[in-house]
């Protein structure tokens, strides 16, 4: 029967570091039939459908290595899986979710391959995936695609699932510092780090904003008390019952004022520059509508500035600009608002933009404001005619490097005095490079969880490096989150090894997190008593913050299908490699490609970490170039010959010689234990455990574990409960 289809059998994600990458990617087993026979040289028209529908392939270079690489694999010949590969790509770039990275590899099997395509959401990978299995049908059947409804639905769903823009520039400048990032729900609560060194943010707040400052942020008429009477600058005011308590409020202040809501977020229900009865009560039930206390407050005259303040020094500061319209003696206001004003490319409904279109519905007091001067949004202004739309807001044009530093040192005090570590201080001032004091300026608000979008997308002048800001807040220079990590791996012996590790930490007083076959451990406790070598084991080590040290042991088994739950680690360990292993329902073949997931453990040792190897095991042994770190060999005889030839370059290695374990650094030798004391091992029946004591000794010793913590542990051990 012909079989001229593609058909997906199987999708994994792999979260963390595979065979294939570093980074997240979905893996897709593809079967592609008797299309095995039909390369895309054979099928008419196809070349012309498919970049006709996605022109950006030109850009692709697959493994030519050069701009239209790939096109020219179109048009010498290549199958549908790695066609699937470059659409699946292409599709993701064009919905936003940049994409680079891609593998398409085939199997055992005739006609299945593998489609391997980097995840930065695996919601997004997942749909495109699908997508580009159909729109590469589409274009061998020569049928219609929708790619522009595609690209659509795919960036629609990527804004709901993605992280937002200014805590994704946080992770991007967590990612430049080598701080690894876990995502902790599926919006912005992310923690970077590992472990008790971890830090937490959620948006433009951290683990160190108290919620104490953040409710006295919320408090406006709170918030000024407490600045007034350390002697920061603010506009006198109070809060008020009803429309005529406004009104009282206004006279004893003396006009003109403003009129806001006491929790006022994004300028809605703020009436500014009032001067009638009439004004104040109407904007009194703007800002009563939006739920909670009033406030009437001096007007000061002025720009609006926003001045962001992280760790107590300025890093932003951005101007707002009153938005006009100009009559046309035709158009209505509201015309005239959305030719003029909302057709500005920089202004848009979505995050993204630095500035917001403008709508009655999103900002009410556009009517108060087109009212005060006779207008109303169908009126139309006579040509030539300025009409005021917005006094203020806008918040979206740099000015940081015109802040004076007094202005500065006032914002950074305000911020202290309400216990922000991160606030956004808004103050009006004529001139922000001259002190308040000096021309009637003054603070009016000191917000929690700041927008940062206004400093990374200025509507005018430099973007700001907000999120690089934030993380050297968290961790100073010296400080990159992580925690010691040992990952294990193996064909055998690695549980006790992962066991052994941890009680080589546990005795030197580390809290130590232990995930392996043999369940999940808190320093002795054991919180669960599955098999926990995978990936949700590993990841509640990492994200509990009293975790001193990991020992996590992964099957490969779980490297494939799962990935590492870890970016690096201190130390990485591979016990041996079974000659005779096999993973048949992986299409893992051969012990060449059981050593190629093997080898996962080996790439991600931190240049200055080690990796721990059996020099006995010849597959596993060549792992060592593959090493950033360095390298300690482990082998019962201290012949082996690449332990030797470590040891003649002035390597470390750990053997054993006339019935003691040893610790070699080049030529120099130290005993550590007699084999004689290892009462409870049964060396004399289990000749592997040798092997897996002196992975574990070489472990302990990368981490810089006393010898004398690591004799005791060796001693005491419980082998015989140990797999």
């Amino acid at each position: 029967m012909n079989k001229k289809t593609i058909e997906i059998i199987n999708v994994m994600s792999l979260r963390g570091p595979n065979i294939w990458t570093y980074r997240p990617v979905i893996e897709a087993w593809v079967d592609i039939g008797d299309l095995e026979d039909s390369p895309s040289n054979t099928i008419p028209g196809f070349y012309e459908r498919l970049t006709n529908w996605l022109p950006g392939l030109i850009e692709h270079r697959c493994g030519i290595g050069e701009r239209g690489g790939f096109l020219q694999r179109l048009r010498e010949g290549t199958w549908p899986a790695h066609i699937m590969e470059h659409v699946m790509i292409e599709l993701q770039n064009l919905a936003g979710v940049q994409t680079g990275f891609g593998k398409a590899r085939s199997t055992s099997k005739r006609g299945v391959y593998k489609v391997t395509v980097r995840a930065r959401y695996e919601q997004v990978s997942r749909v495109a995936l699908q997508a580009a299995c159909d729109l590469v049908m589409a274009a061998i059947e020569d049928r219609e695609f929708d790619v522009a409804a595609t690209v659509e639905s795919m960036r629609d769903l990527a804004e709901a699932v993605a992280l937002g823009p200014s805590t994704a520039n946080i992770v991007d400048a967590a990612t430049d510092r080598g701080i690894p990032h876990i995502r902790l729900n599926d919006g912005n609560l992310v923690q970077f780090g590992y472990g008790r060194r971890s830090r937490r943010i959620w948006t433009a707040e951290t683990d160190q904003t108290s919620a104490i400052a953040e409710g006295i942020s919320s408090e406006k008429d709170l918030t000024k008390s407490l600045l007034s009477s350390c002697g920061v600058p603010v506009p006198e005011g109070r809060i008020v019952r009803d429309p005529h308590d406004a009104w009282e409020a206004a006279e004893d202040i003396g006009l003109p004022v403003v009129v806001k809501p006491s929790d006022a977020n994004h300028g809605r229900g703020v009436s500014m520059d009032l001067n009638t009865q009439q004004e104040v009560e109407a904007a009194f039930r703007l800002a009563d509508e939006e739920g909670s206390d009033v406030m009437v407050e001096r007007f000061v005259r002025g720009d609006e500035h926003r001045l962001l303040i992280v760790g107590g020094k300025l890093v932003a500061a951005t101007k707002g600009e009153i938005a006009t319209v100009t009559g046309d003696g035709v158009s209505t206001i509201t015309e005239l608002i959305n030719s003029q004003i909302n057709t500005d490319p920089r202004r848009g409904e979505h995050e993204d933009f630095p500035l917001s279109l403008i709508t009655y519905e999103e900002d009410p007091t556009v009517l108060l404001v087109l009212e005060r001067q006779g207008y109303t949004p169908d009126s139309v202004p006579p040509a030539g005619k300025t009409v005021l739309i917005q006094s203020r807001g806008n918040l979206a044009f740099d000015c940081t490097d015109d802040v004076h530093p007094e202005v500065a040192a006032a914002a950074s005090l305000a911020a202290r005095i309400v216990g922000l570590d991160i606030a956004g201080v808004d103050l009006v001032a004529e001139n922000i490079s001259r002190p308040l004091k000096e021309q009637g300026g003054a603070i009016v608000e000191v917000n929690a969880g700041p927008g940062l979008l206004m400093h990374l997308k200025p509507a005018s002048g430099k973007p700001r490096p907000v999120g690089q800001a934030i993380v050297n807040h968290l961790f100073p220079q010296a400080d990159n989150g992580r925690i010691p990590i040992v990952g294990v791996t193996g064909s055998h012996g690695k549980t006790m090894v992962a066991q052994l590790v941890a009680t080589m930490l546990r005795m030197r007083g580390a809290n130590v997190g232990l995930a392996c076959s043999n369940g999940l451990f808190l320093r002795e406790r054991r919180m669960d008593k599955n098999d926990c070598a995978n990936w949700p084991a590993a990841r509640r080590v990492l994200m509990n913050r009293v975790v001193e040290a990991a020992v996590l042991e992964n099957s490969h088994r779980a490297i494939l299908t799962e990935g590492l739950a870890y970016d690096r680690c201190l130390v990485g360990v591979v016990t041996n490699l079974d000659p005779e292993g096999r993973l048949p329902d992986l299409y893992i073949e051969d012990a060449d490609q059981m050593a190629n997931v093997a080898r996962t453990q080996v790439d991600i040792v931190l240049p200055e970490g080690v990796a721990v190897l059996n020099a006995a095991d010849t597959r596993v042994a060549d792992m060592a170039r593959l090493c950033d770190g360095s390298v300690i060999f482990f082998s019962v005889s201290p012949d082996a010959a690449p332990l030797a030839a470590h040891r003649g370059n002035g390597g470390r290695a750990v053997f054993v010689r006339d019935g003691q374990i040893v610790l070699a650094a080049g030529k120099d030798e130290v005993p550590l234990v007699r084999l004689d004391r290892l009462t409870g091992a049964g060396l004399d029946k289990r000749a592997h455990v040798l092997e897996n004591i002196l992975a574990a000794v070489g472990a302990g010793w990368a981490l810089g574990i006393d010898a004398d913590f690591l004799m005791a542990a060796v001693e005491t051990f419980g082998y015989g409960s140990a797999a």
